[in-house]
């Protein structure tokens, strides 16, 4: 009776259960009863409205065979879970898949690795499932966060660790695979899911970086190392990652990076924080590199106070982006670029003035030469970047860097510079100035104009020459070697290194082109104004030798690209002016640059009186142009150069207020005895000289016959310059004398003053101040 009874209730329960229970063998190691399996599969096909409920019975059974610790039934159960997602394809397995992800978060859940780990190939291979139609409800929140726990496993075993860990990595793949295809696939850019997924994966990528930094270089890894390697497996997943990225949500895959470098003190030293920037930007699409460049710079201000190898580290991986960004897309960003990696030079100066002005002796000093050679760093990663970026962009927008650069650049005594200079001080201001032009120096490196007016308009020489007259070599030196930059369209400039004398130039093998229209015409407008610069450049007493050897390559840049024939006799009428000559090989080999550069140079006690046979021969030079086909009528006129307006810019004094000056000063403190004594004696001898006049009228005719010369034969240029010069002249004595005669009256506010060329206000109390005696009351 009891037996009939159970047969009975058996027979009494639903079919898709009683075909469930079959497919469980009585011993677990029996595993899948196979028949039985092929009953449920074909039972589910021809009824799909019963997946629901045999996915939910089939849960039921997991759950308690987990609680219970029965693996064995566990294992046949997601087998047959497996295999019935994989057969049915209706619309009526979305109630099935729920029970399915259910058993799957029962799995993960577990404390047991082999479970977890069986629960992540069972969502591995649902992930891989087209559905036809989208889920709106479904979430995968639950399956982030464990799949992310699971690549920061801790086990103590160090292969069920690597086990669980590629576990985690395989999941979060999954969840990727199949957010990105479904339609609410936006959920999984949210940034509550990428600060988990992002760190989970890098955190694998930096481990196996530390393993290798240890073991060496790794060899090239197979197919099956490939699986069993968290690292490779978590590189590969953050490639997915961010080539599946779109303009909406790239920047929330970006930002975790950050984050986690920051967490993990991962700038310094940096080689995985640019292992990390070189696989983001070669896996995202290239139209939005710039929003990485975007971030680096956001992140670039956001730690613009930490330690100096900080912002270098940042610095450095911002170069490589641009490395690579430069080959495609680059967007609007390049104004961005340049403005604030400007900023950051000024900040770093600033910061190392300040090490410096603040720094005492003893362990202080040390502490502040390291932060001294860290902001050195710094400086140097910021130019290398500069130079990188901007070697790599096109002409047009080239140009425009360079202007928007040398607006930086601060000129004392002008306030055309843009950059924010009060805070530096004049070591600062140097400092500040000397990287500036080396950052342009690197913009303008491989940059090749067509016509010299495209690579030196107006607007960019006029401020580009200005630091050629500061009294400081090294500033000089860049100014002159970013125009030989601009100057060399044929690359010969490394055949003119050094200064010496060339017995045939052909051997030089010196490339050139005949010179355009447009390069004529800078030289008729702009010659003058180089000519004057390199005139200058050679008389200042802190030249080194390097200063020497550029302003020779400055002018032999010249002949070879800017000279016509009025240009070649400007030039040879400069070096007249400049006196650099071959014939003192023998007599006075002192005097030529193979010599004069020795460290160990004989020179004469005495180089006040020299041979004309020392000095370049006019009338020779003159016959050896004539017979080329030259006009050397104006070789005769001995070089001028100009006065402009940037003699009172530069800080240095005019010799005429230096020498009149002199005399003030002399006037005033000589004392009345030796006035008397340098008084010239009256004899007999000097008022018959005063009275022959015989001798006047020759030298006024002379005079006269120079000046009529001068106006028929000098360029109009050099009487210019003279006559501008008279007239500046003129104008400072006048103004001297206005301030000596017409001074306002004494105010209790303060009169305006002028000493050593700085204004000064003295004020003058008012019980000292005189009034007229009709103003008395």
């Amino acid at each position: 009776m009891p037996t009939r009874v159970c047969c009975c209730c058996s027979a009494l329960r639903p079919r898709y259960k009683r075909l469930v229970d079959n497919i469980f063998p009585e011993d677990p190691k029996d595993g899948l009863v196979k028949a039985d399996m092929e009953k449920l599969t074909f039972y589910a096909v021809s009824a799909p409205e019963k997946l629901d409920r045999i996915g939910s019975y089939l849960a039921e059974r997991l759950s308690r065979d987990v609680v219970r610790h029965r693996s064995g039934y566990v294992l046949i159960a997601m087998e047959a879970l497996d295999q019935l997602l994989m057969a049915c394809h209706s619309q009526s397995i979305k109630p099935f898949v729920e029970s399915f992800l259910h058993m799957v978060a029962k799995l993960l859940e577990s404390g047991e690795p082999k479970l977890q780990v069986l629960g992540t190939n069972s969502f591995v291979k649902f992930a891989n499932i087209e559905e036809d139609t989208p889920s709106y409800h479904r979430r995968y929140d639950f399956f982030v966060s464990r799949f992310s726990a699971m690549c920061h496993s801790c086990h103590s075993d160090p292969e069920i660790r690597t086990e669980i860990r590629i576990a985690g990595i395989r999941g979060i793949q999954g969840v990727v695979r199949k957010t990105v295809n479904d339609e609410l696939r936006a959920t999984i850019w949210e940034p509550q899911h990428m600060d988990k997924i992002v760190p989970s994966l890098l955190f694998n990528m930096q481990k196996i970086e530390e393993v290798d930094s240890r073991i060496g270089p790794p060899s090239s890894p197979s197919a099956t190392d490939k699986e069993e390697n968290p690292a490779v497996l978590a590189e590969n997943c953050f490639r997915e990652l961010l080539g599946r990225a779109t303009f909406g949500n790239m920047n929330n895959a970006v930002r975790p990076v950050f984050a986690h470098l920051d967490h993990h003190k991962l700038w310094d030293p940096n080689e995985f924080a640019v292992h990390c920037f070189k696989i983001i930007m070669y896996s995202i699409q290239a139209q939005y590199s710039h929003h990485v460049i975007q971030e680096i710079l956001g992140h670039l201000d956001a730690r613009k106070k930490d330690a100096p190898r900080v912002r270098a580290g940042i610095i450095q991986v911002l170069l490589e982006a641009v490395a690579i960004a430069a080959k495609g897309s680059i967007g609007p960003t390049v104004l961005e670029v340049f403005n604030t990696l400007l900023k950051h030079l000024r900040l770093s100066v600033e910061f190392e003035a300040d090490d410096l002005q603040g720094g005492s002796v003893g362990s202080a000093n040390l502490n502040t030469s390291s932060k001294d050679n860290d902001e050195k760093i710094v400086q140097n990663a910021i130019i290398q970047t500069i130079g990188f970026f901007g070697s790599n962009l096109p002409d047009y927008q080239r140009s425009e860097i360079m202007m928007f650069i040398m607006g930086k650049v601060p000129v004392f005594g002008t306030s055309a510079h843009t950059l924010d200079i009060s805070q530096l001080g004049d070591l600062g201001t140097r400092r500040i100035q000397i990287m500036l032009l080396r950052s342009l120096l690197m913009v303008t490196s491989g940059y090749k104009a067509k016509t010299i007016v495209t690579a030196l308009p107006g607007s960019f020489l006029d401020p580009l020459l200005s630091p050629s007259l500061m009294e400081d070599y090294e500033l000089r030196q860049l100014v002159l070697e970013v125009m030989h930059n601009l100057m060399d369209r044929h690359d010969n400039r490394a055949k003119l290194r050094g200064i010496r004398i060339i017995p045939d130039v052909a051997d030089l093998k010196i490339k050139r082109e005949k010179i355009c229209r447009q390069d004529t015409s800078f030289m008729k407008k702009n010659g003058q104004q180089l000519y004057r610069h390199i005139y200058l450049g050679c008389k200042e007493e802190d030249n080194v030798q390097k200063n020497y050897e550029l302003l020779y390559t400055s002018l032999a840049l010249i002949t070879i690209e800017l000279a016509n024939e009025e240009v070649v006799i400007d030039l040879i009428r400069l070096a007249i002016a400049l006196q650099v000559i071959e014939i003192r090989t023998m007599e006075a080999p002192y005097f030529l640059p193979e010599h004069i550069f020795r460290d160990k140079c004989m020179l004469p006690k005495s180089l006040e009186k020299h041979e004309k046979d020392l000095y370049f021969l006019t009338n020779k030079i003159a016959e050896s142009l004539g017979g080329s086909g030259y006009s050397f009528e104006r070789l005769s006129v001995p070089y001028v150069p100009q006065v402009t307006d940037e003699d009172r810019l530069s800080r240095r004094k005019s010799i005429v207020d230096t020498v009149s000056i002199q005399v003030d000063i002399l006037s005033n403190n000589v004392p009345s005895d030796d006035v008397v004594s340098n008084t010239e004696e009256i004899t007999f001898e000097a008022l018959k000289k005063a009275i022959d006049t015989s001798g006047m009228e020759e030298q006024e005719k002379e005079k006269r016959r120079l000046v009529i010369e001068k106006f028929q034969k000098a360029p109009f240029e050099e009487i210019a310059a003279q006559c501008e010069s008279k007239a500046n002249l003129l104008h400072d004595r006048l103004a001297q004398i206005l301030e000596l005669t017409i001074r306002p009256p004494p105010s209790p506010s303060g009169t305006l003053t002028i000493t050593s060329g700085h204004a000064q206000y003295q004020s003058v109390p008012v019980y000292e101040m005189k009034f007229p005696d009709l103003c008395v009351y």
